[in-house]
């Protein structure tokens, strides 16, 4: 059985999806990518372009988004302290 994946992880999947593709994402591809349900994913979406994680372009295709300084840098900050936990064999 599978441990369930707590917020900041499930923040630093969404982010980590959206830097690998690129430029820009479409939903359906963060939906894929990052085991959500649609609710879930929304509700996500909306808090980290609330809180400047990420921007939401909506162009003719549909939405898109891509990731702002903030969200690399939550990035770069999250691989740092699983790095740190697992050093000391805590994760």
């Amino acid at each position: 059985m599978s441990k369930k994946r707590d917020r900041l992880r499930v923040i630093f999947d969404i982010l980590d999806v959206i830097r690998e593709k690129g430029e820009t994402i479409k939903p359906t591809h963060i939906l894929y990518k990052s085991n959500l349900s649609h609710q879930m994913m929304q509700q996500y979406l909306n808090e980290l372009i609330g809180k400047g994680f990420l921007i939401e372009r909506v162009t003719e295709k549909g939405k898109n988004y891509s990731l702002t300084e903030k969200g690399f840098n939550y990035l770069k900050e999250y691989n740092k302290i699983t790095s740190f936990i697992e050093s000391f064999g805590l994760n």
